[in-house]
């Protein structure tokens, strides 16, 4: 991660404008602005961010548009701070290549957690880290195909894994039902939720200590899964 990272906020509001440049600079950020969607994409161009946060509401382009022509030809880890709160709304965001989505009014602290995480995950996919993912008693070595629980090995089932492995892929991001299904099962499958639900539910009682209760594999109501990164 950057010593001080360098967030781009496109927001046409600029009381909540202000609002951020207190608290991200207060915090280790630089921040720049834009006001419209174009502006913006100009911003992203001419100066990439490390990370982008992102108003659906624009005057000019619906900010679906904007992740849309951002992905044409940029990975920056994107948050979408909206005050649309509806589930298909979020899932319209995350599945346009999203990494986040809040929903206003958010407390700043959530926010800040969410750009860390987003920010690590940048990092983590552009190092040369070893292929080791850990989190609490949960580590995964990608590289010997092994998954450890609490000190004792789990065997997972191919598709048990993948599910895994994908979710790994984006730790610490909302993943879409219809994202995971893709990914796991082929575009084919991308209606076939009871799929996840089974296979998700055979996964948690593997590697959680308590099913009903997890620590790792977290659901986001209507709209997918986390896993946990920290």
């Amino acid at each position: 991660m950057p010593d001080k990272p360098r967030i781009l906020v496109i927001e046409d509001d600029p009381p909540i404008r202000k609002f951020l440049r207190i608290s991200l600079e207060s915090n280790g950020f630089d921040m720049s602005e834009a006001a419209t969607g174009e502006q913006g994409l100009r911003a992203a161009a001419a100066e990439p961010p490390d990370a982008v946060i992102l108003d659906l509401g624009l005057p000019d382009l619906d900010g679906l548009e904007v992740i849309r022509r951002l992905r044409e030809w940029t990975t920056v880890p994107t948050i979408v701070l909206s005050a649309r709160g509806r589930e298909a709304d979020k899932i319209a965001a995350l599945d346009g290549g999203a990494d986040d989505y809040l929903t206003k009014p958010f407390g700043v602290g959530e926010l800040l957690a969410r750009l860390r995480v987003a920010l690590r995950n940048a990092a983590r996919s552009t190092s040369d880290e070893a292929p080791v993912f850990e989190v609490g008693g949960l580590r995964v070595d990608l590289a010997a195909r092994r998954v450890i629980v609490d000190a004792a090995e789990v065997h997972l089932t191919p598709t048990e894994y993948r599910l895994l492995t994908t979710l790994i892929r984006h730790a610490g991001k909302v993943v879409t039902h219809r994202q995971l299904l893709k990914e796991v099962w082929g575009p084919h499958s991308v209606e076939e939720n009871q799929y996840l639900r089974v296979y998700l539910g055979q996964l948690r009682r593997k590697i959680e200590r308590d099913a009903t209760r997890p620590r790792y594999l977290r659901t986001e109501p209507g709209v997918g899964y986390r896993l946990k990164d920290e």
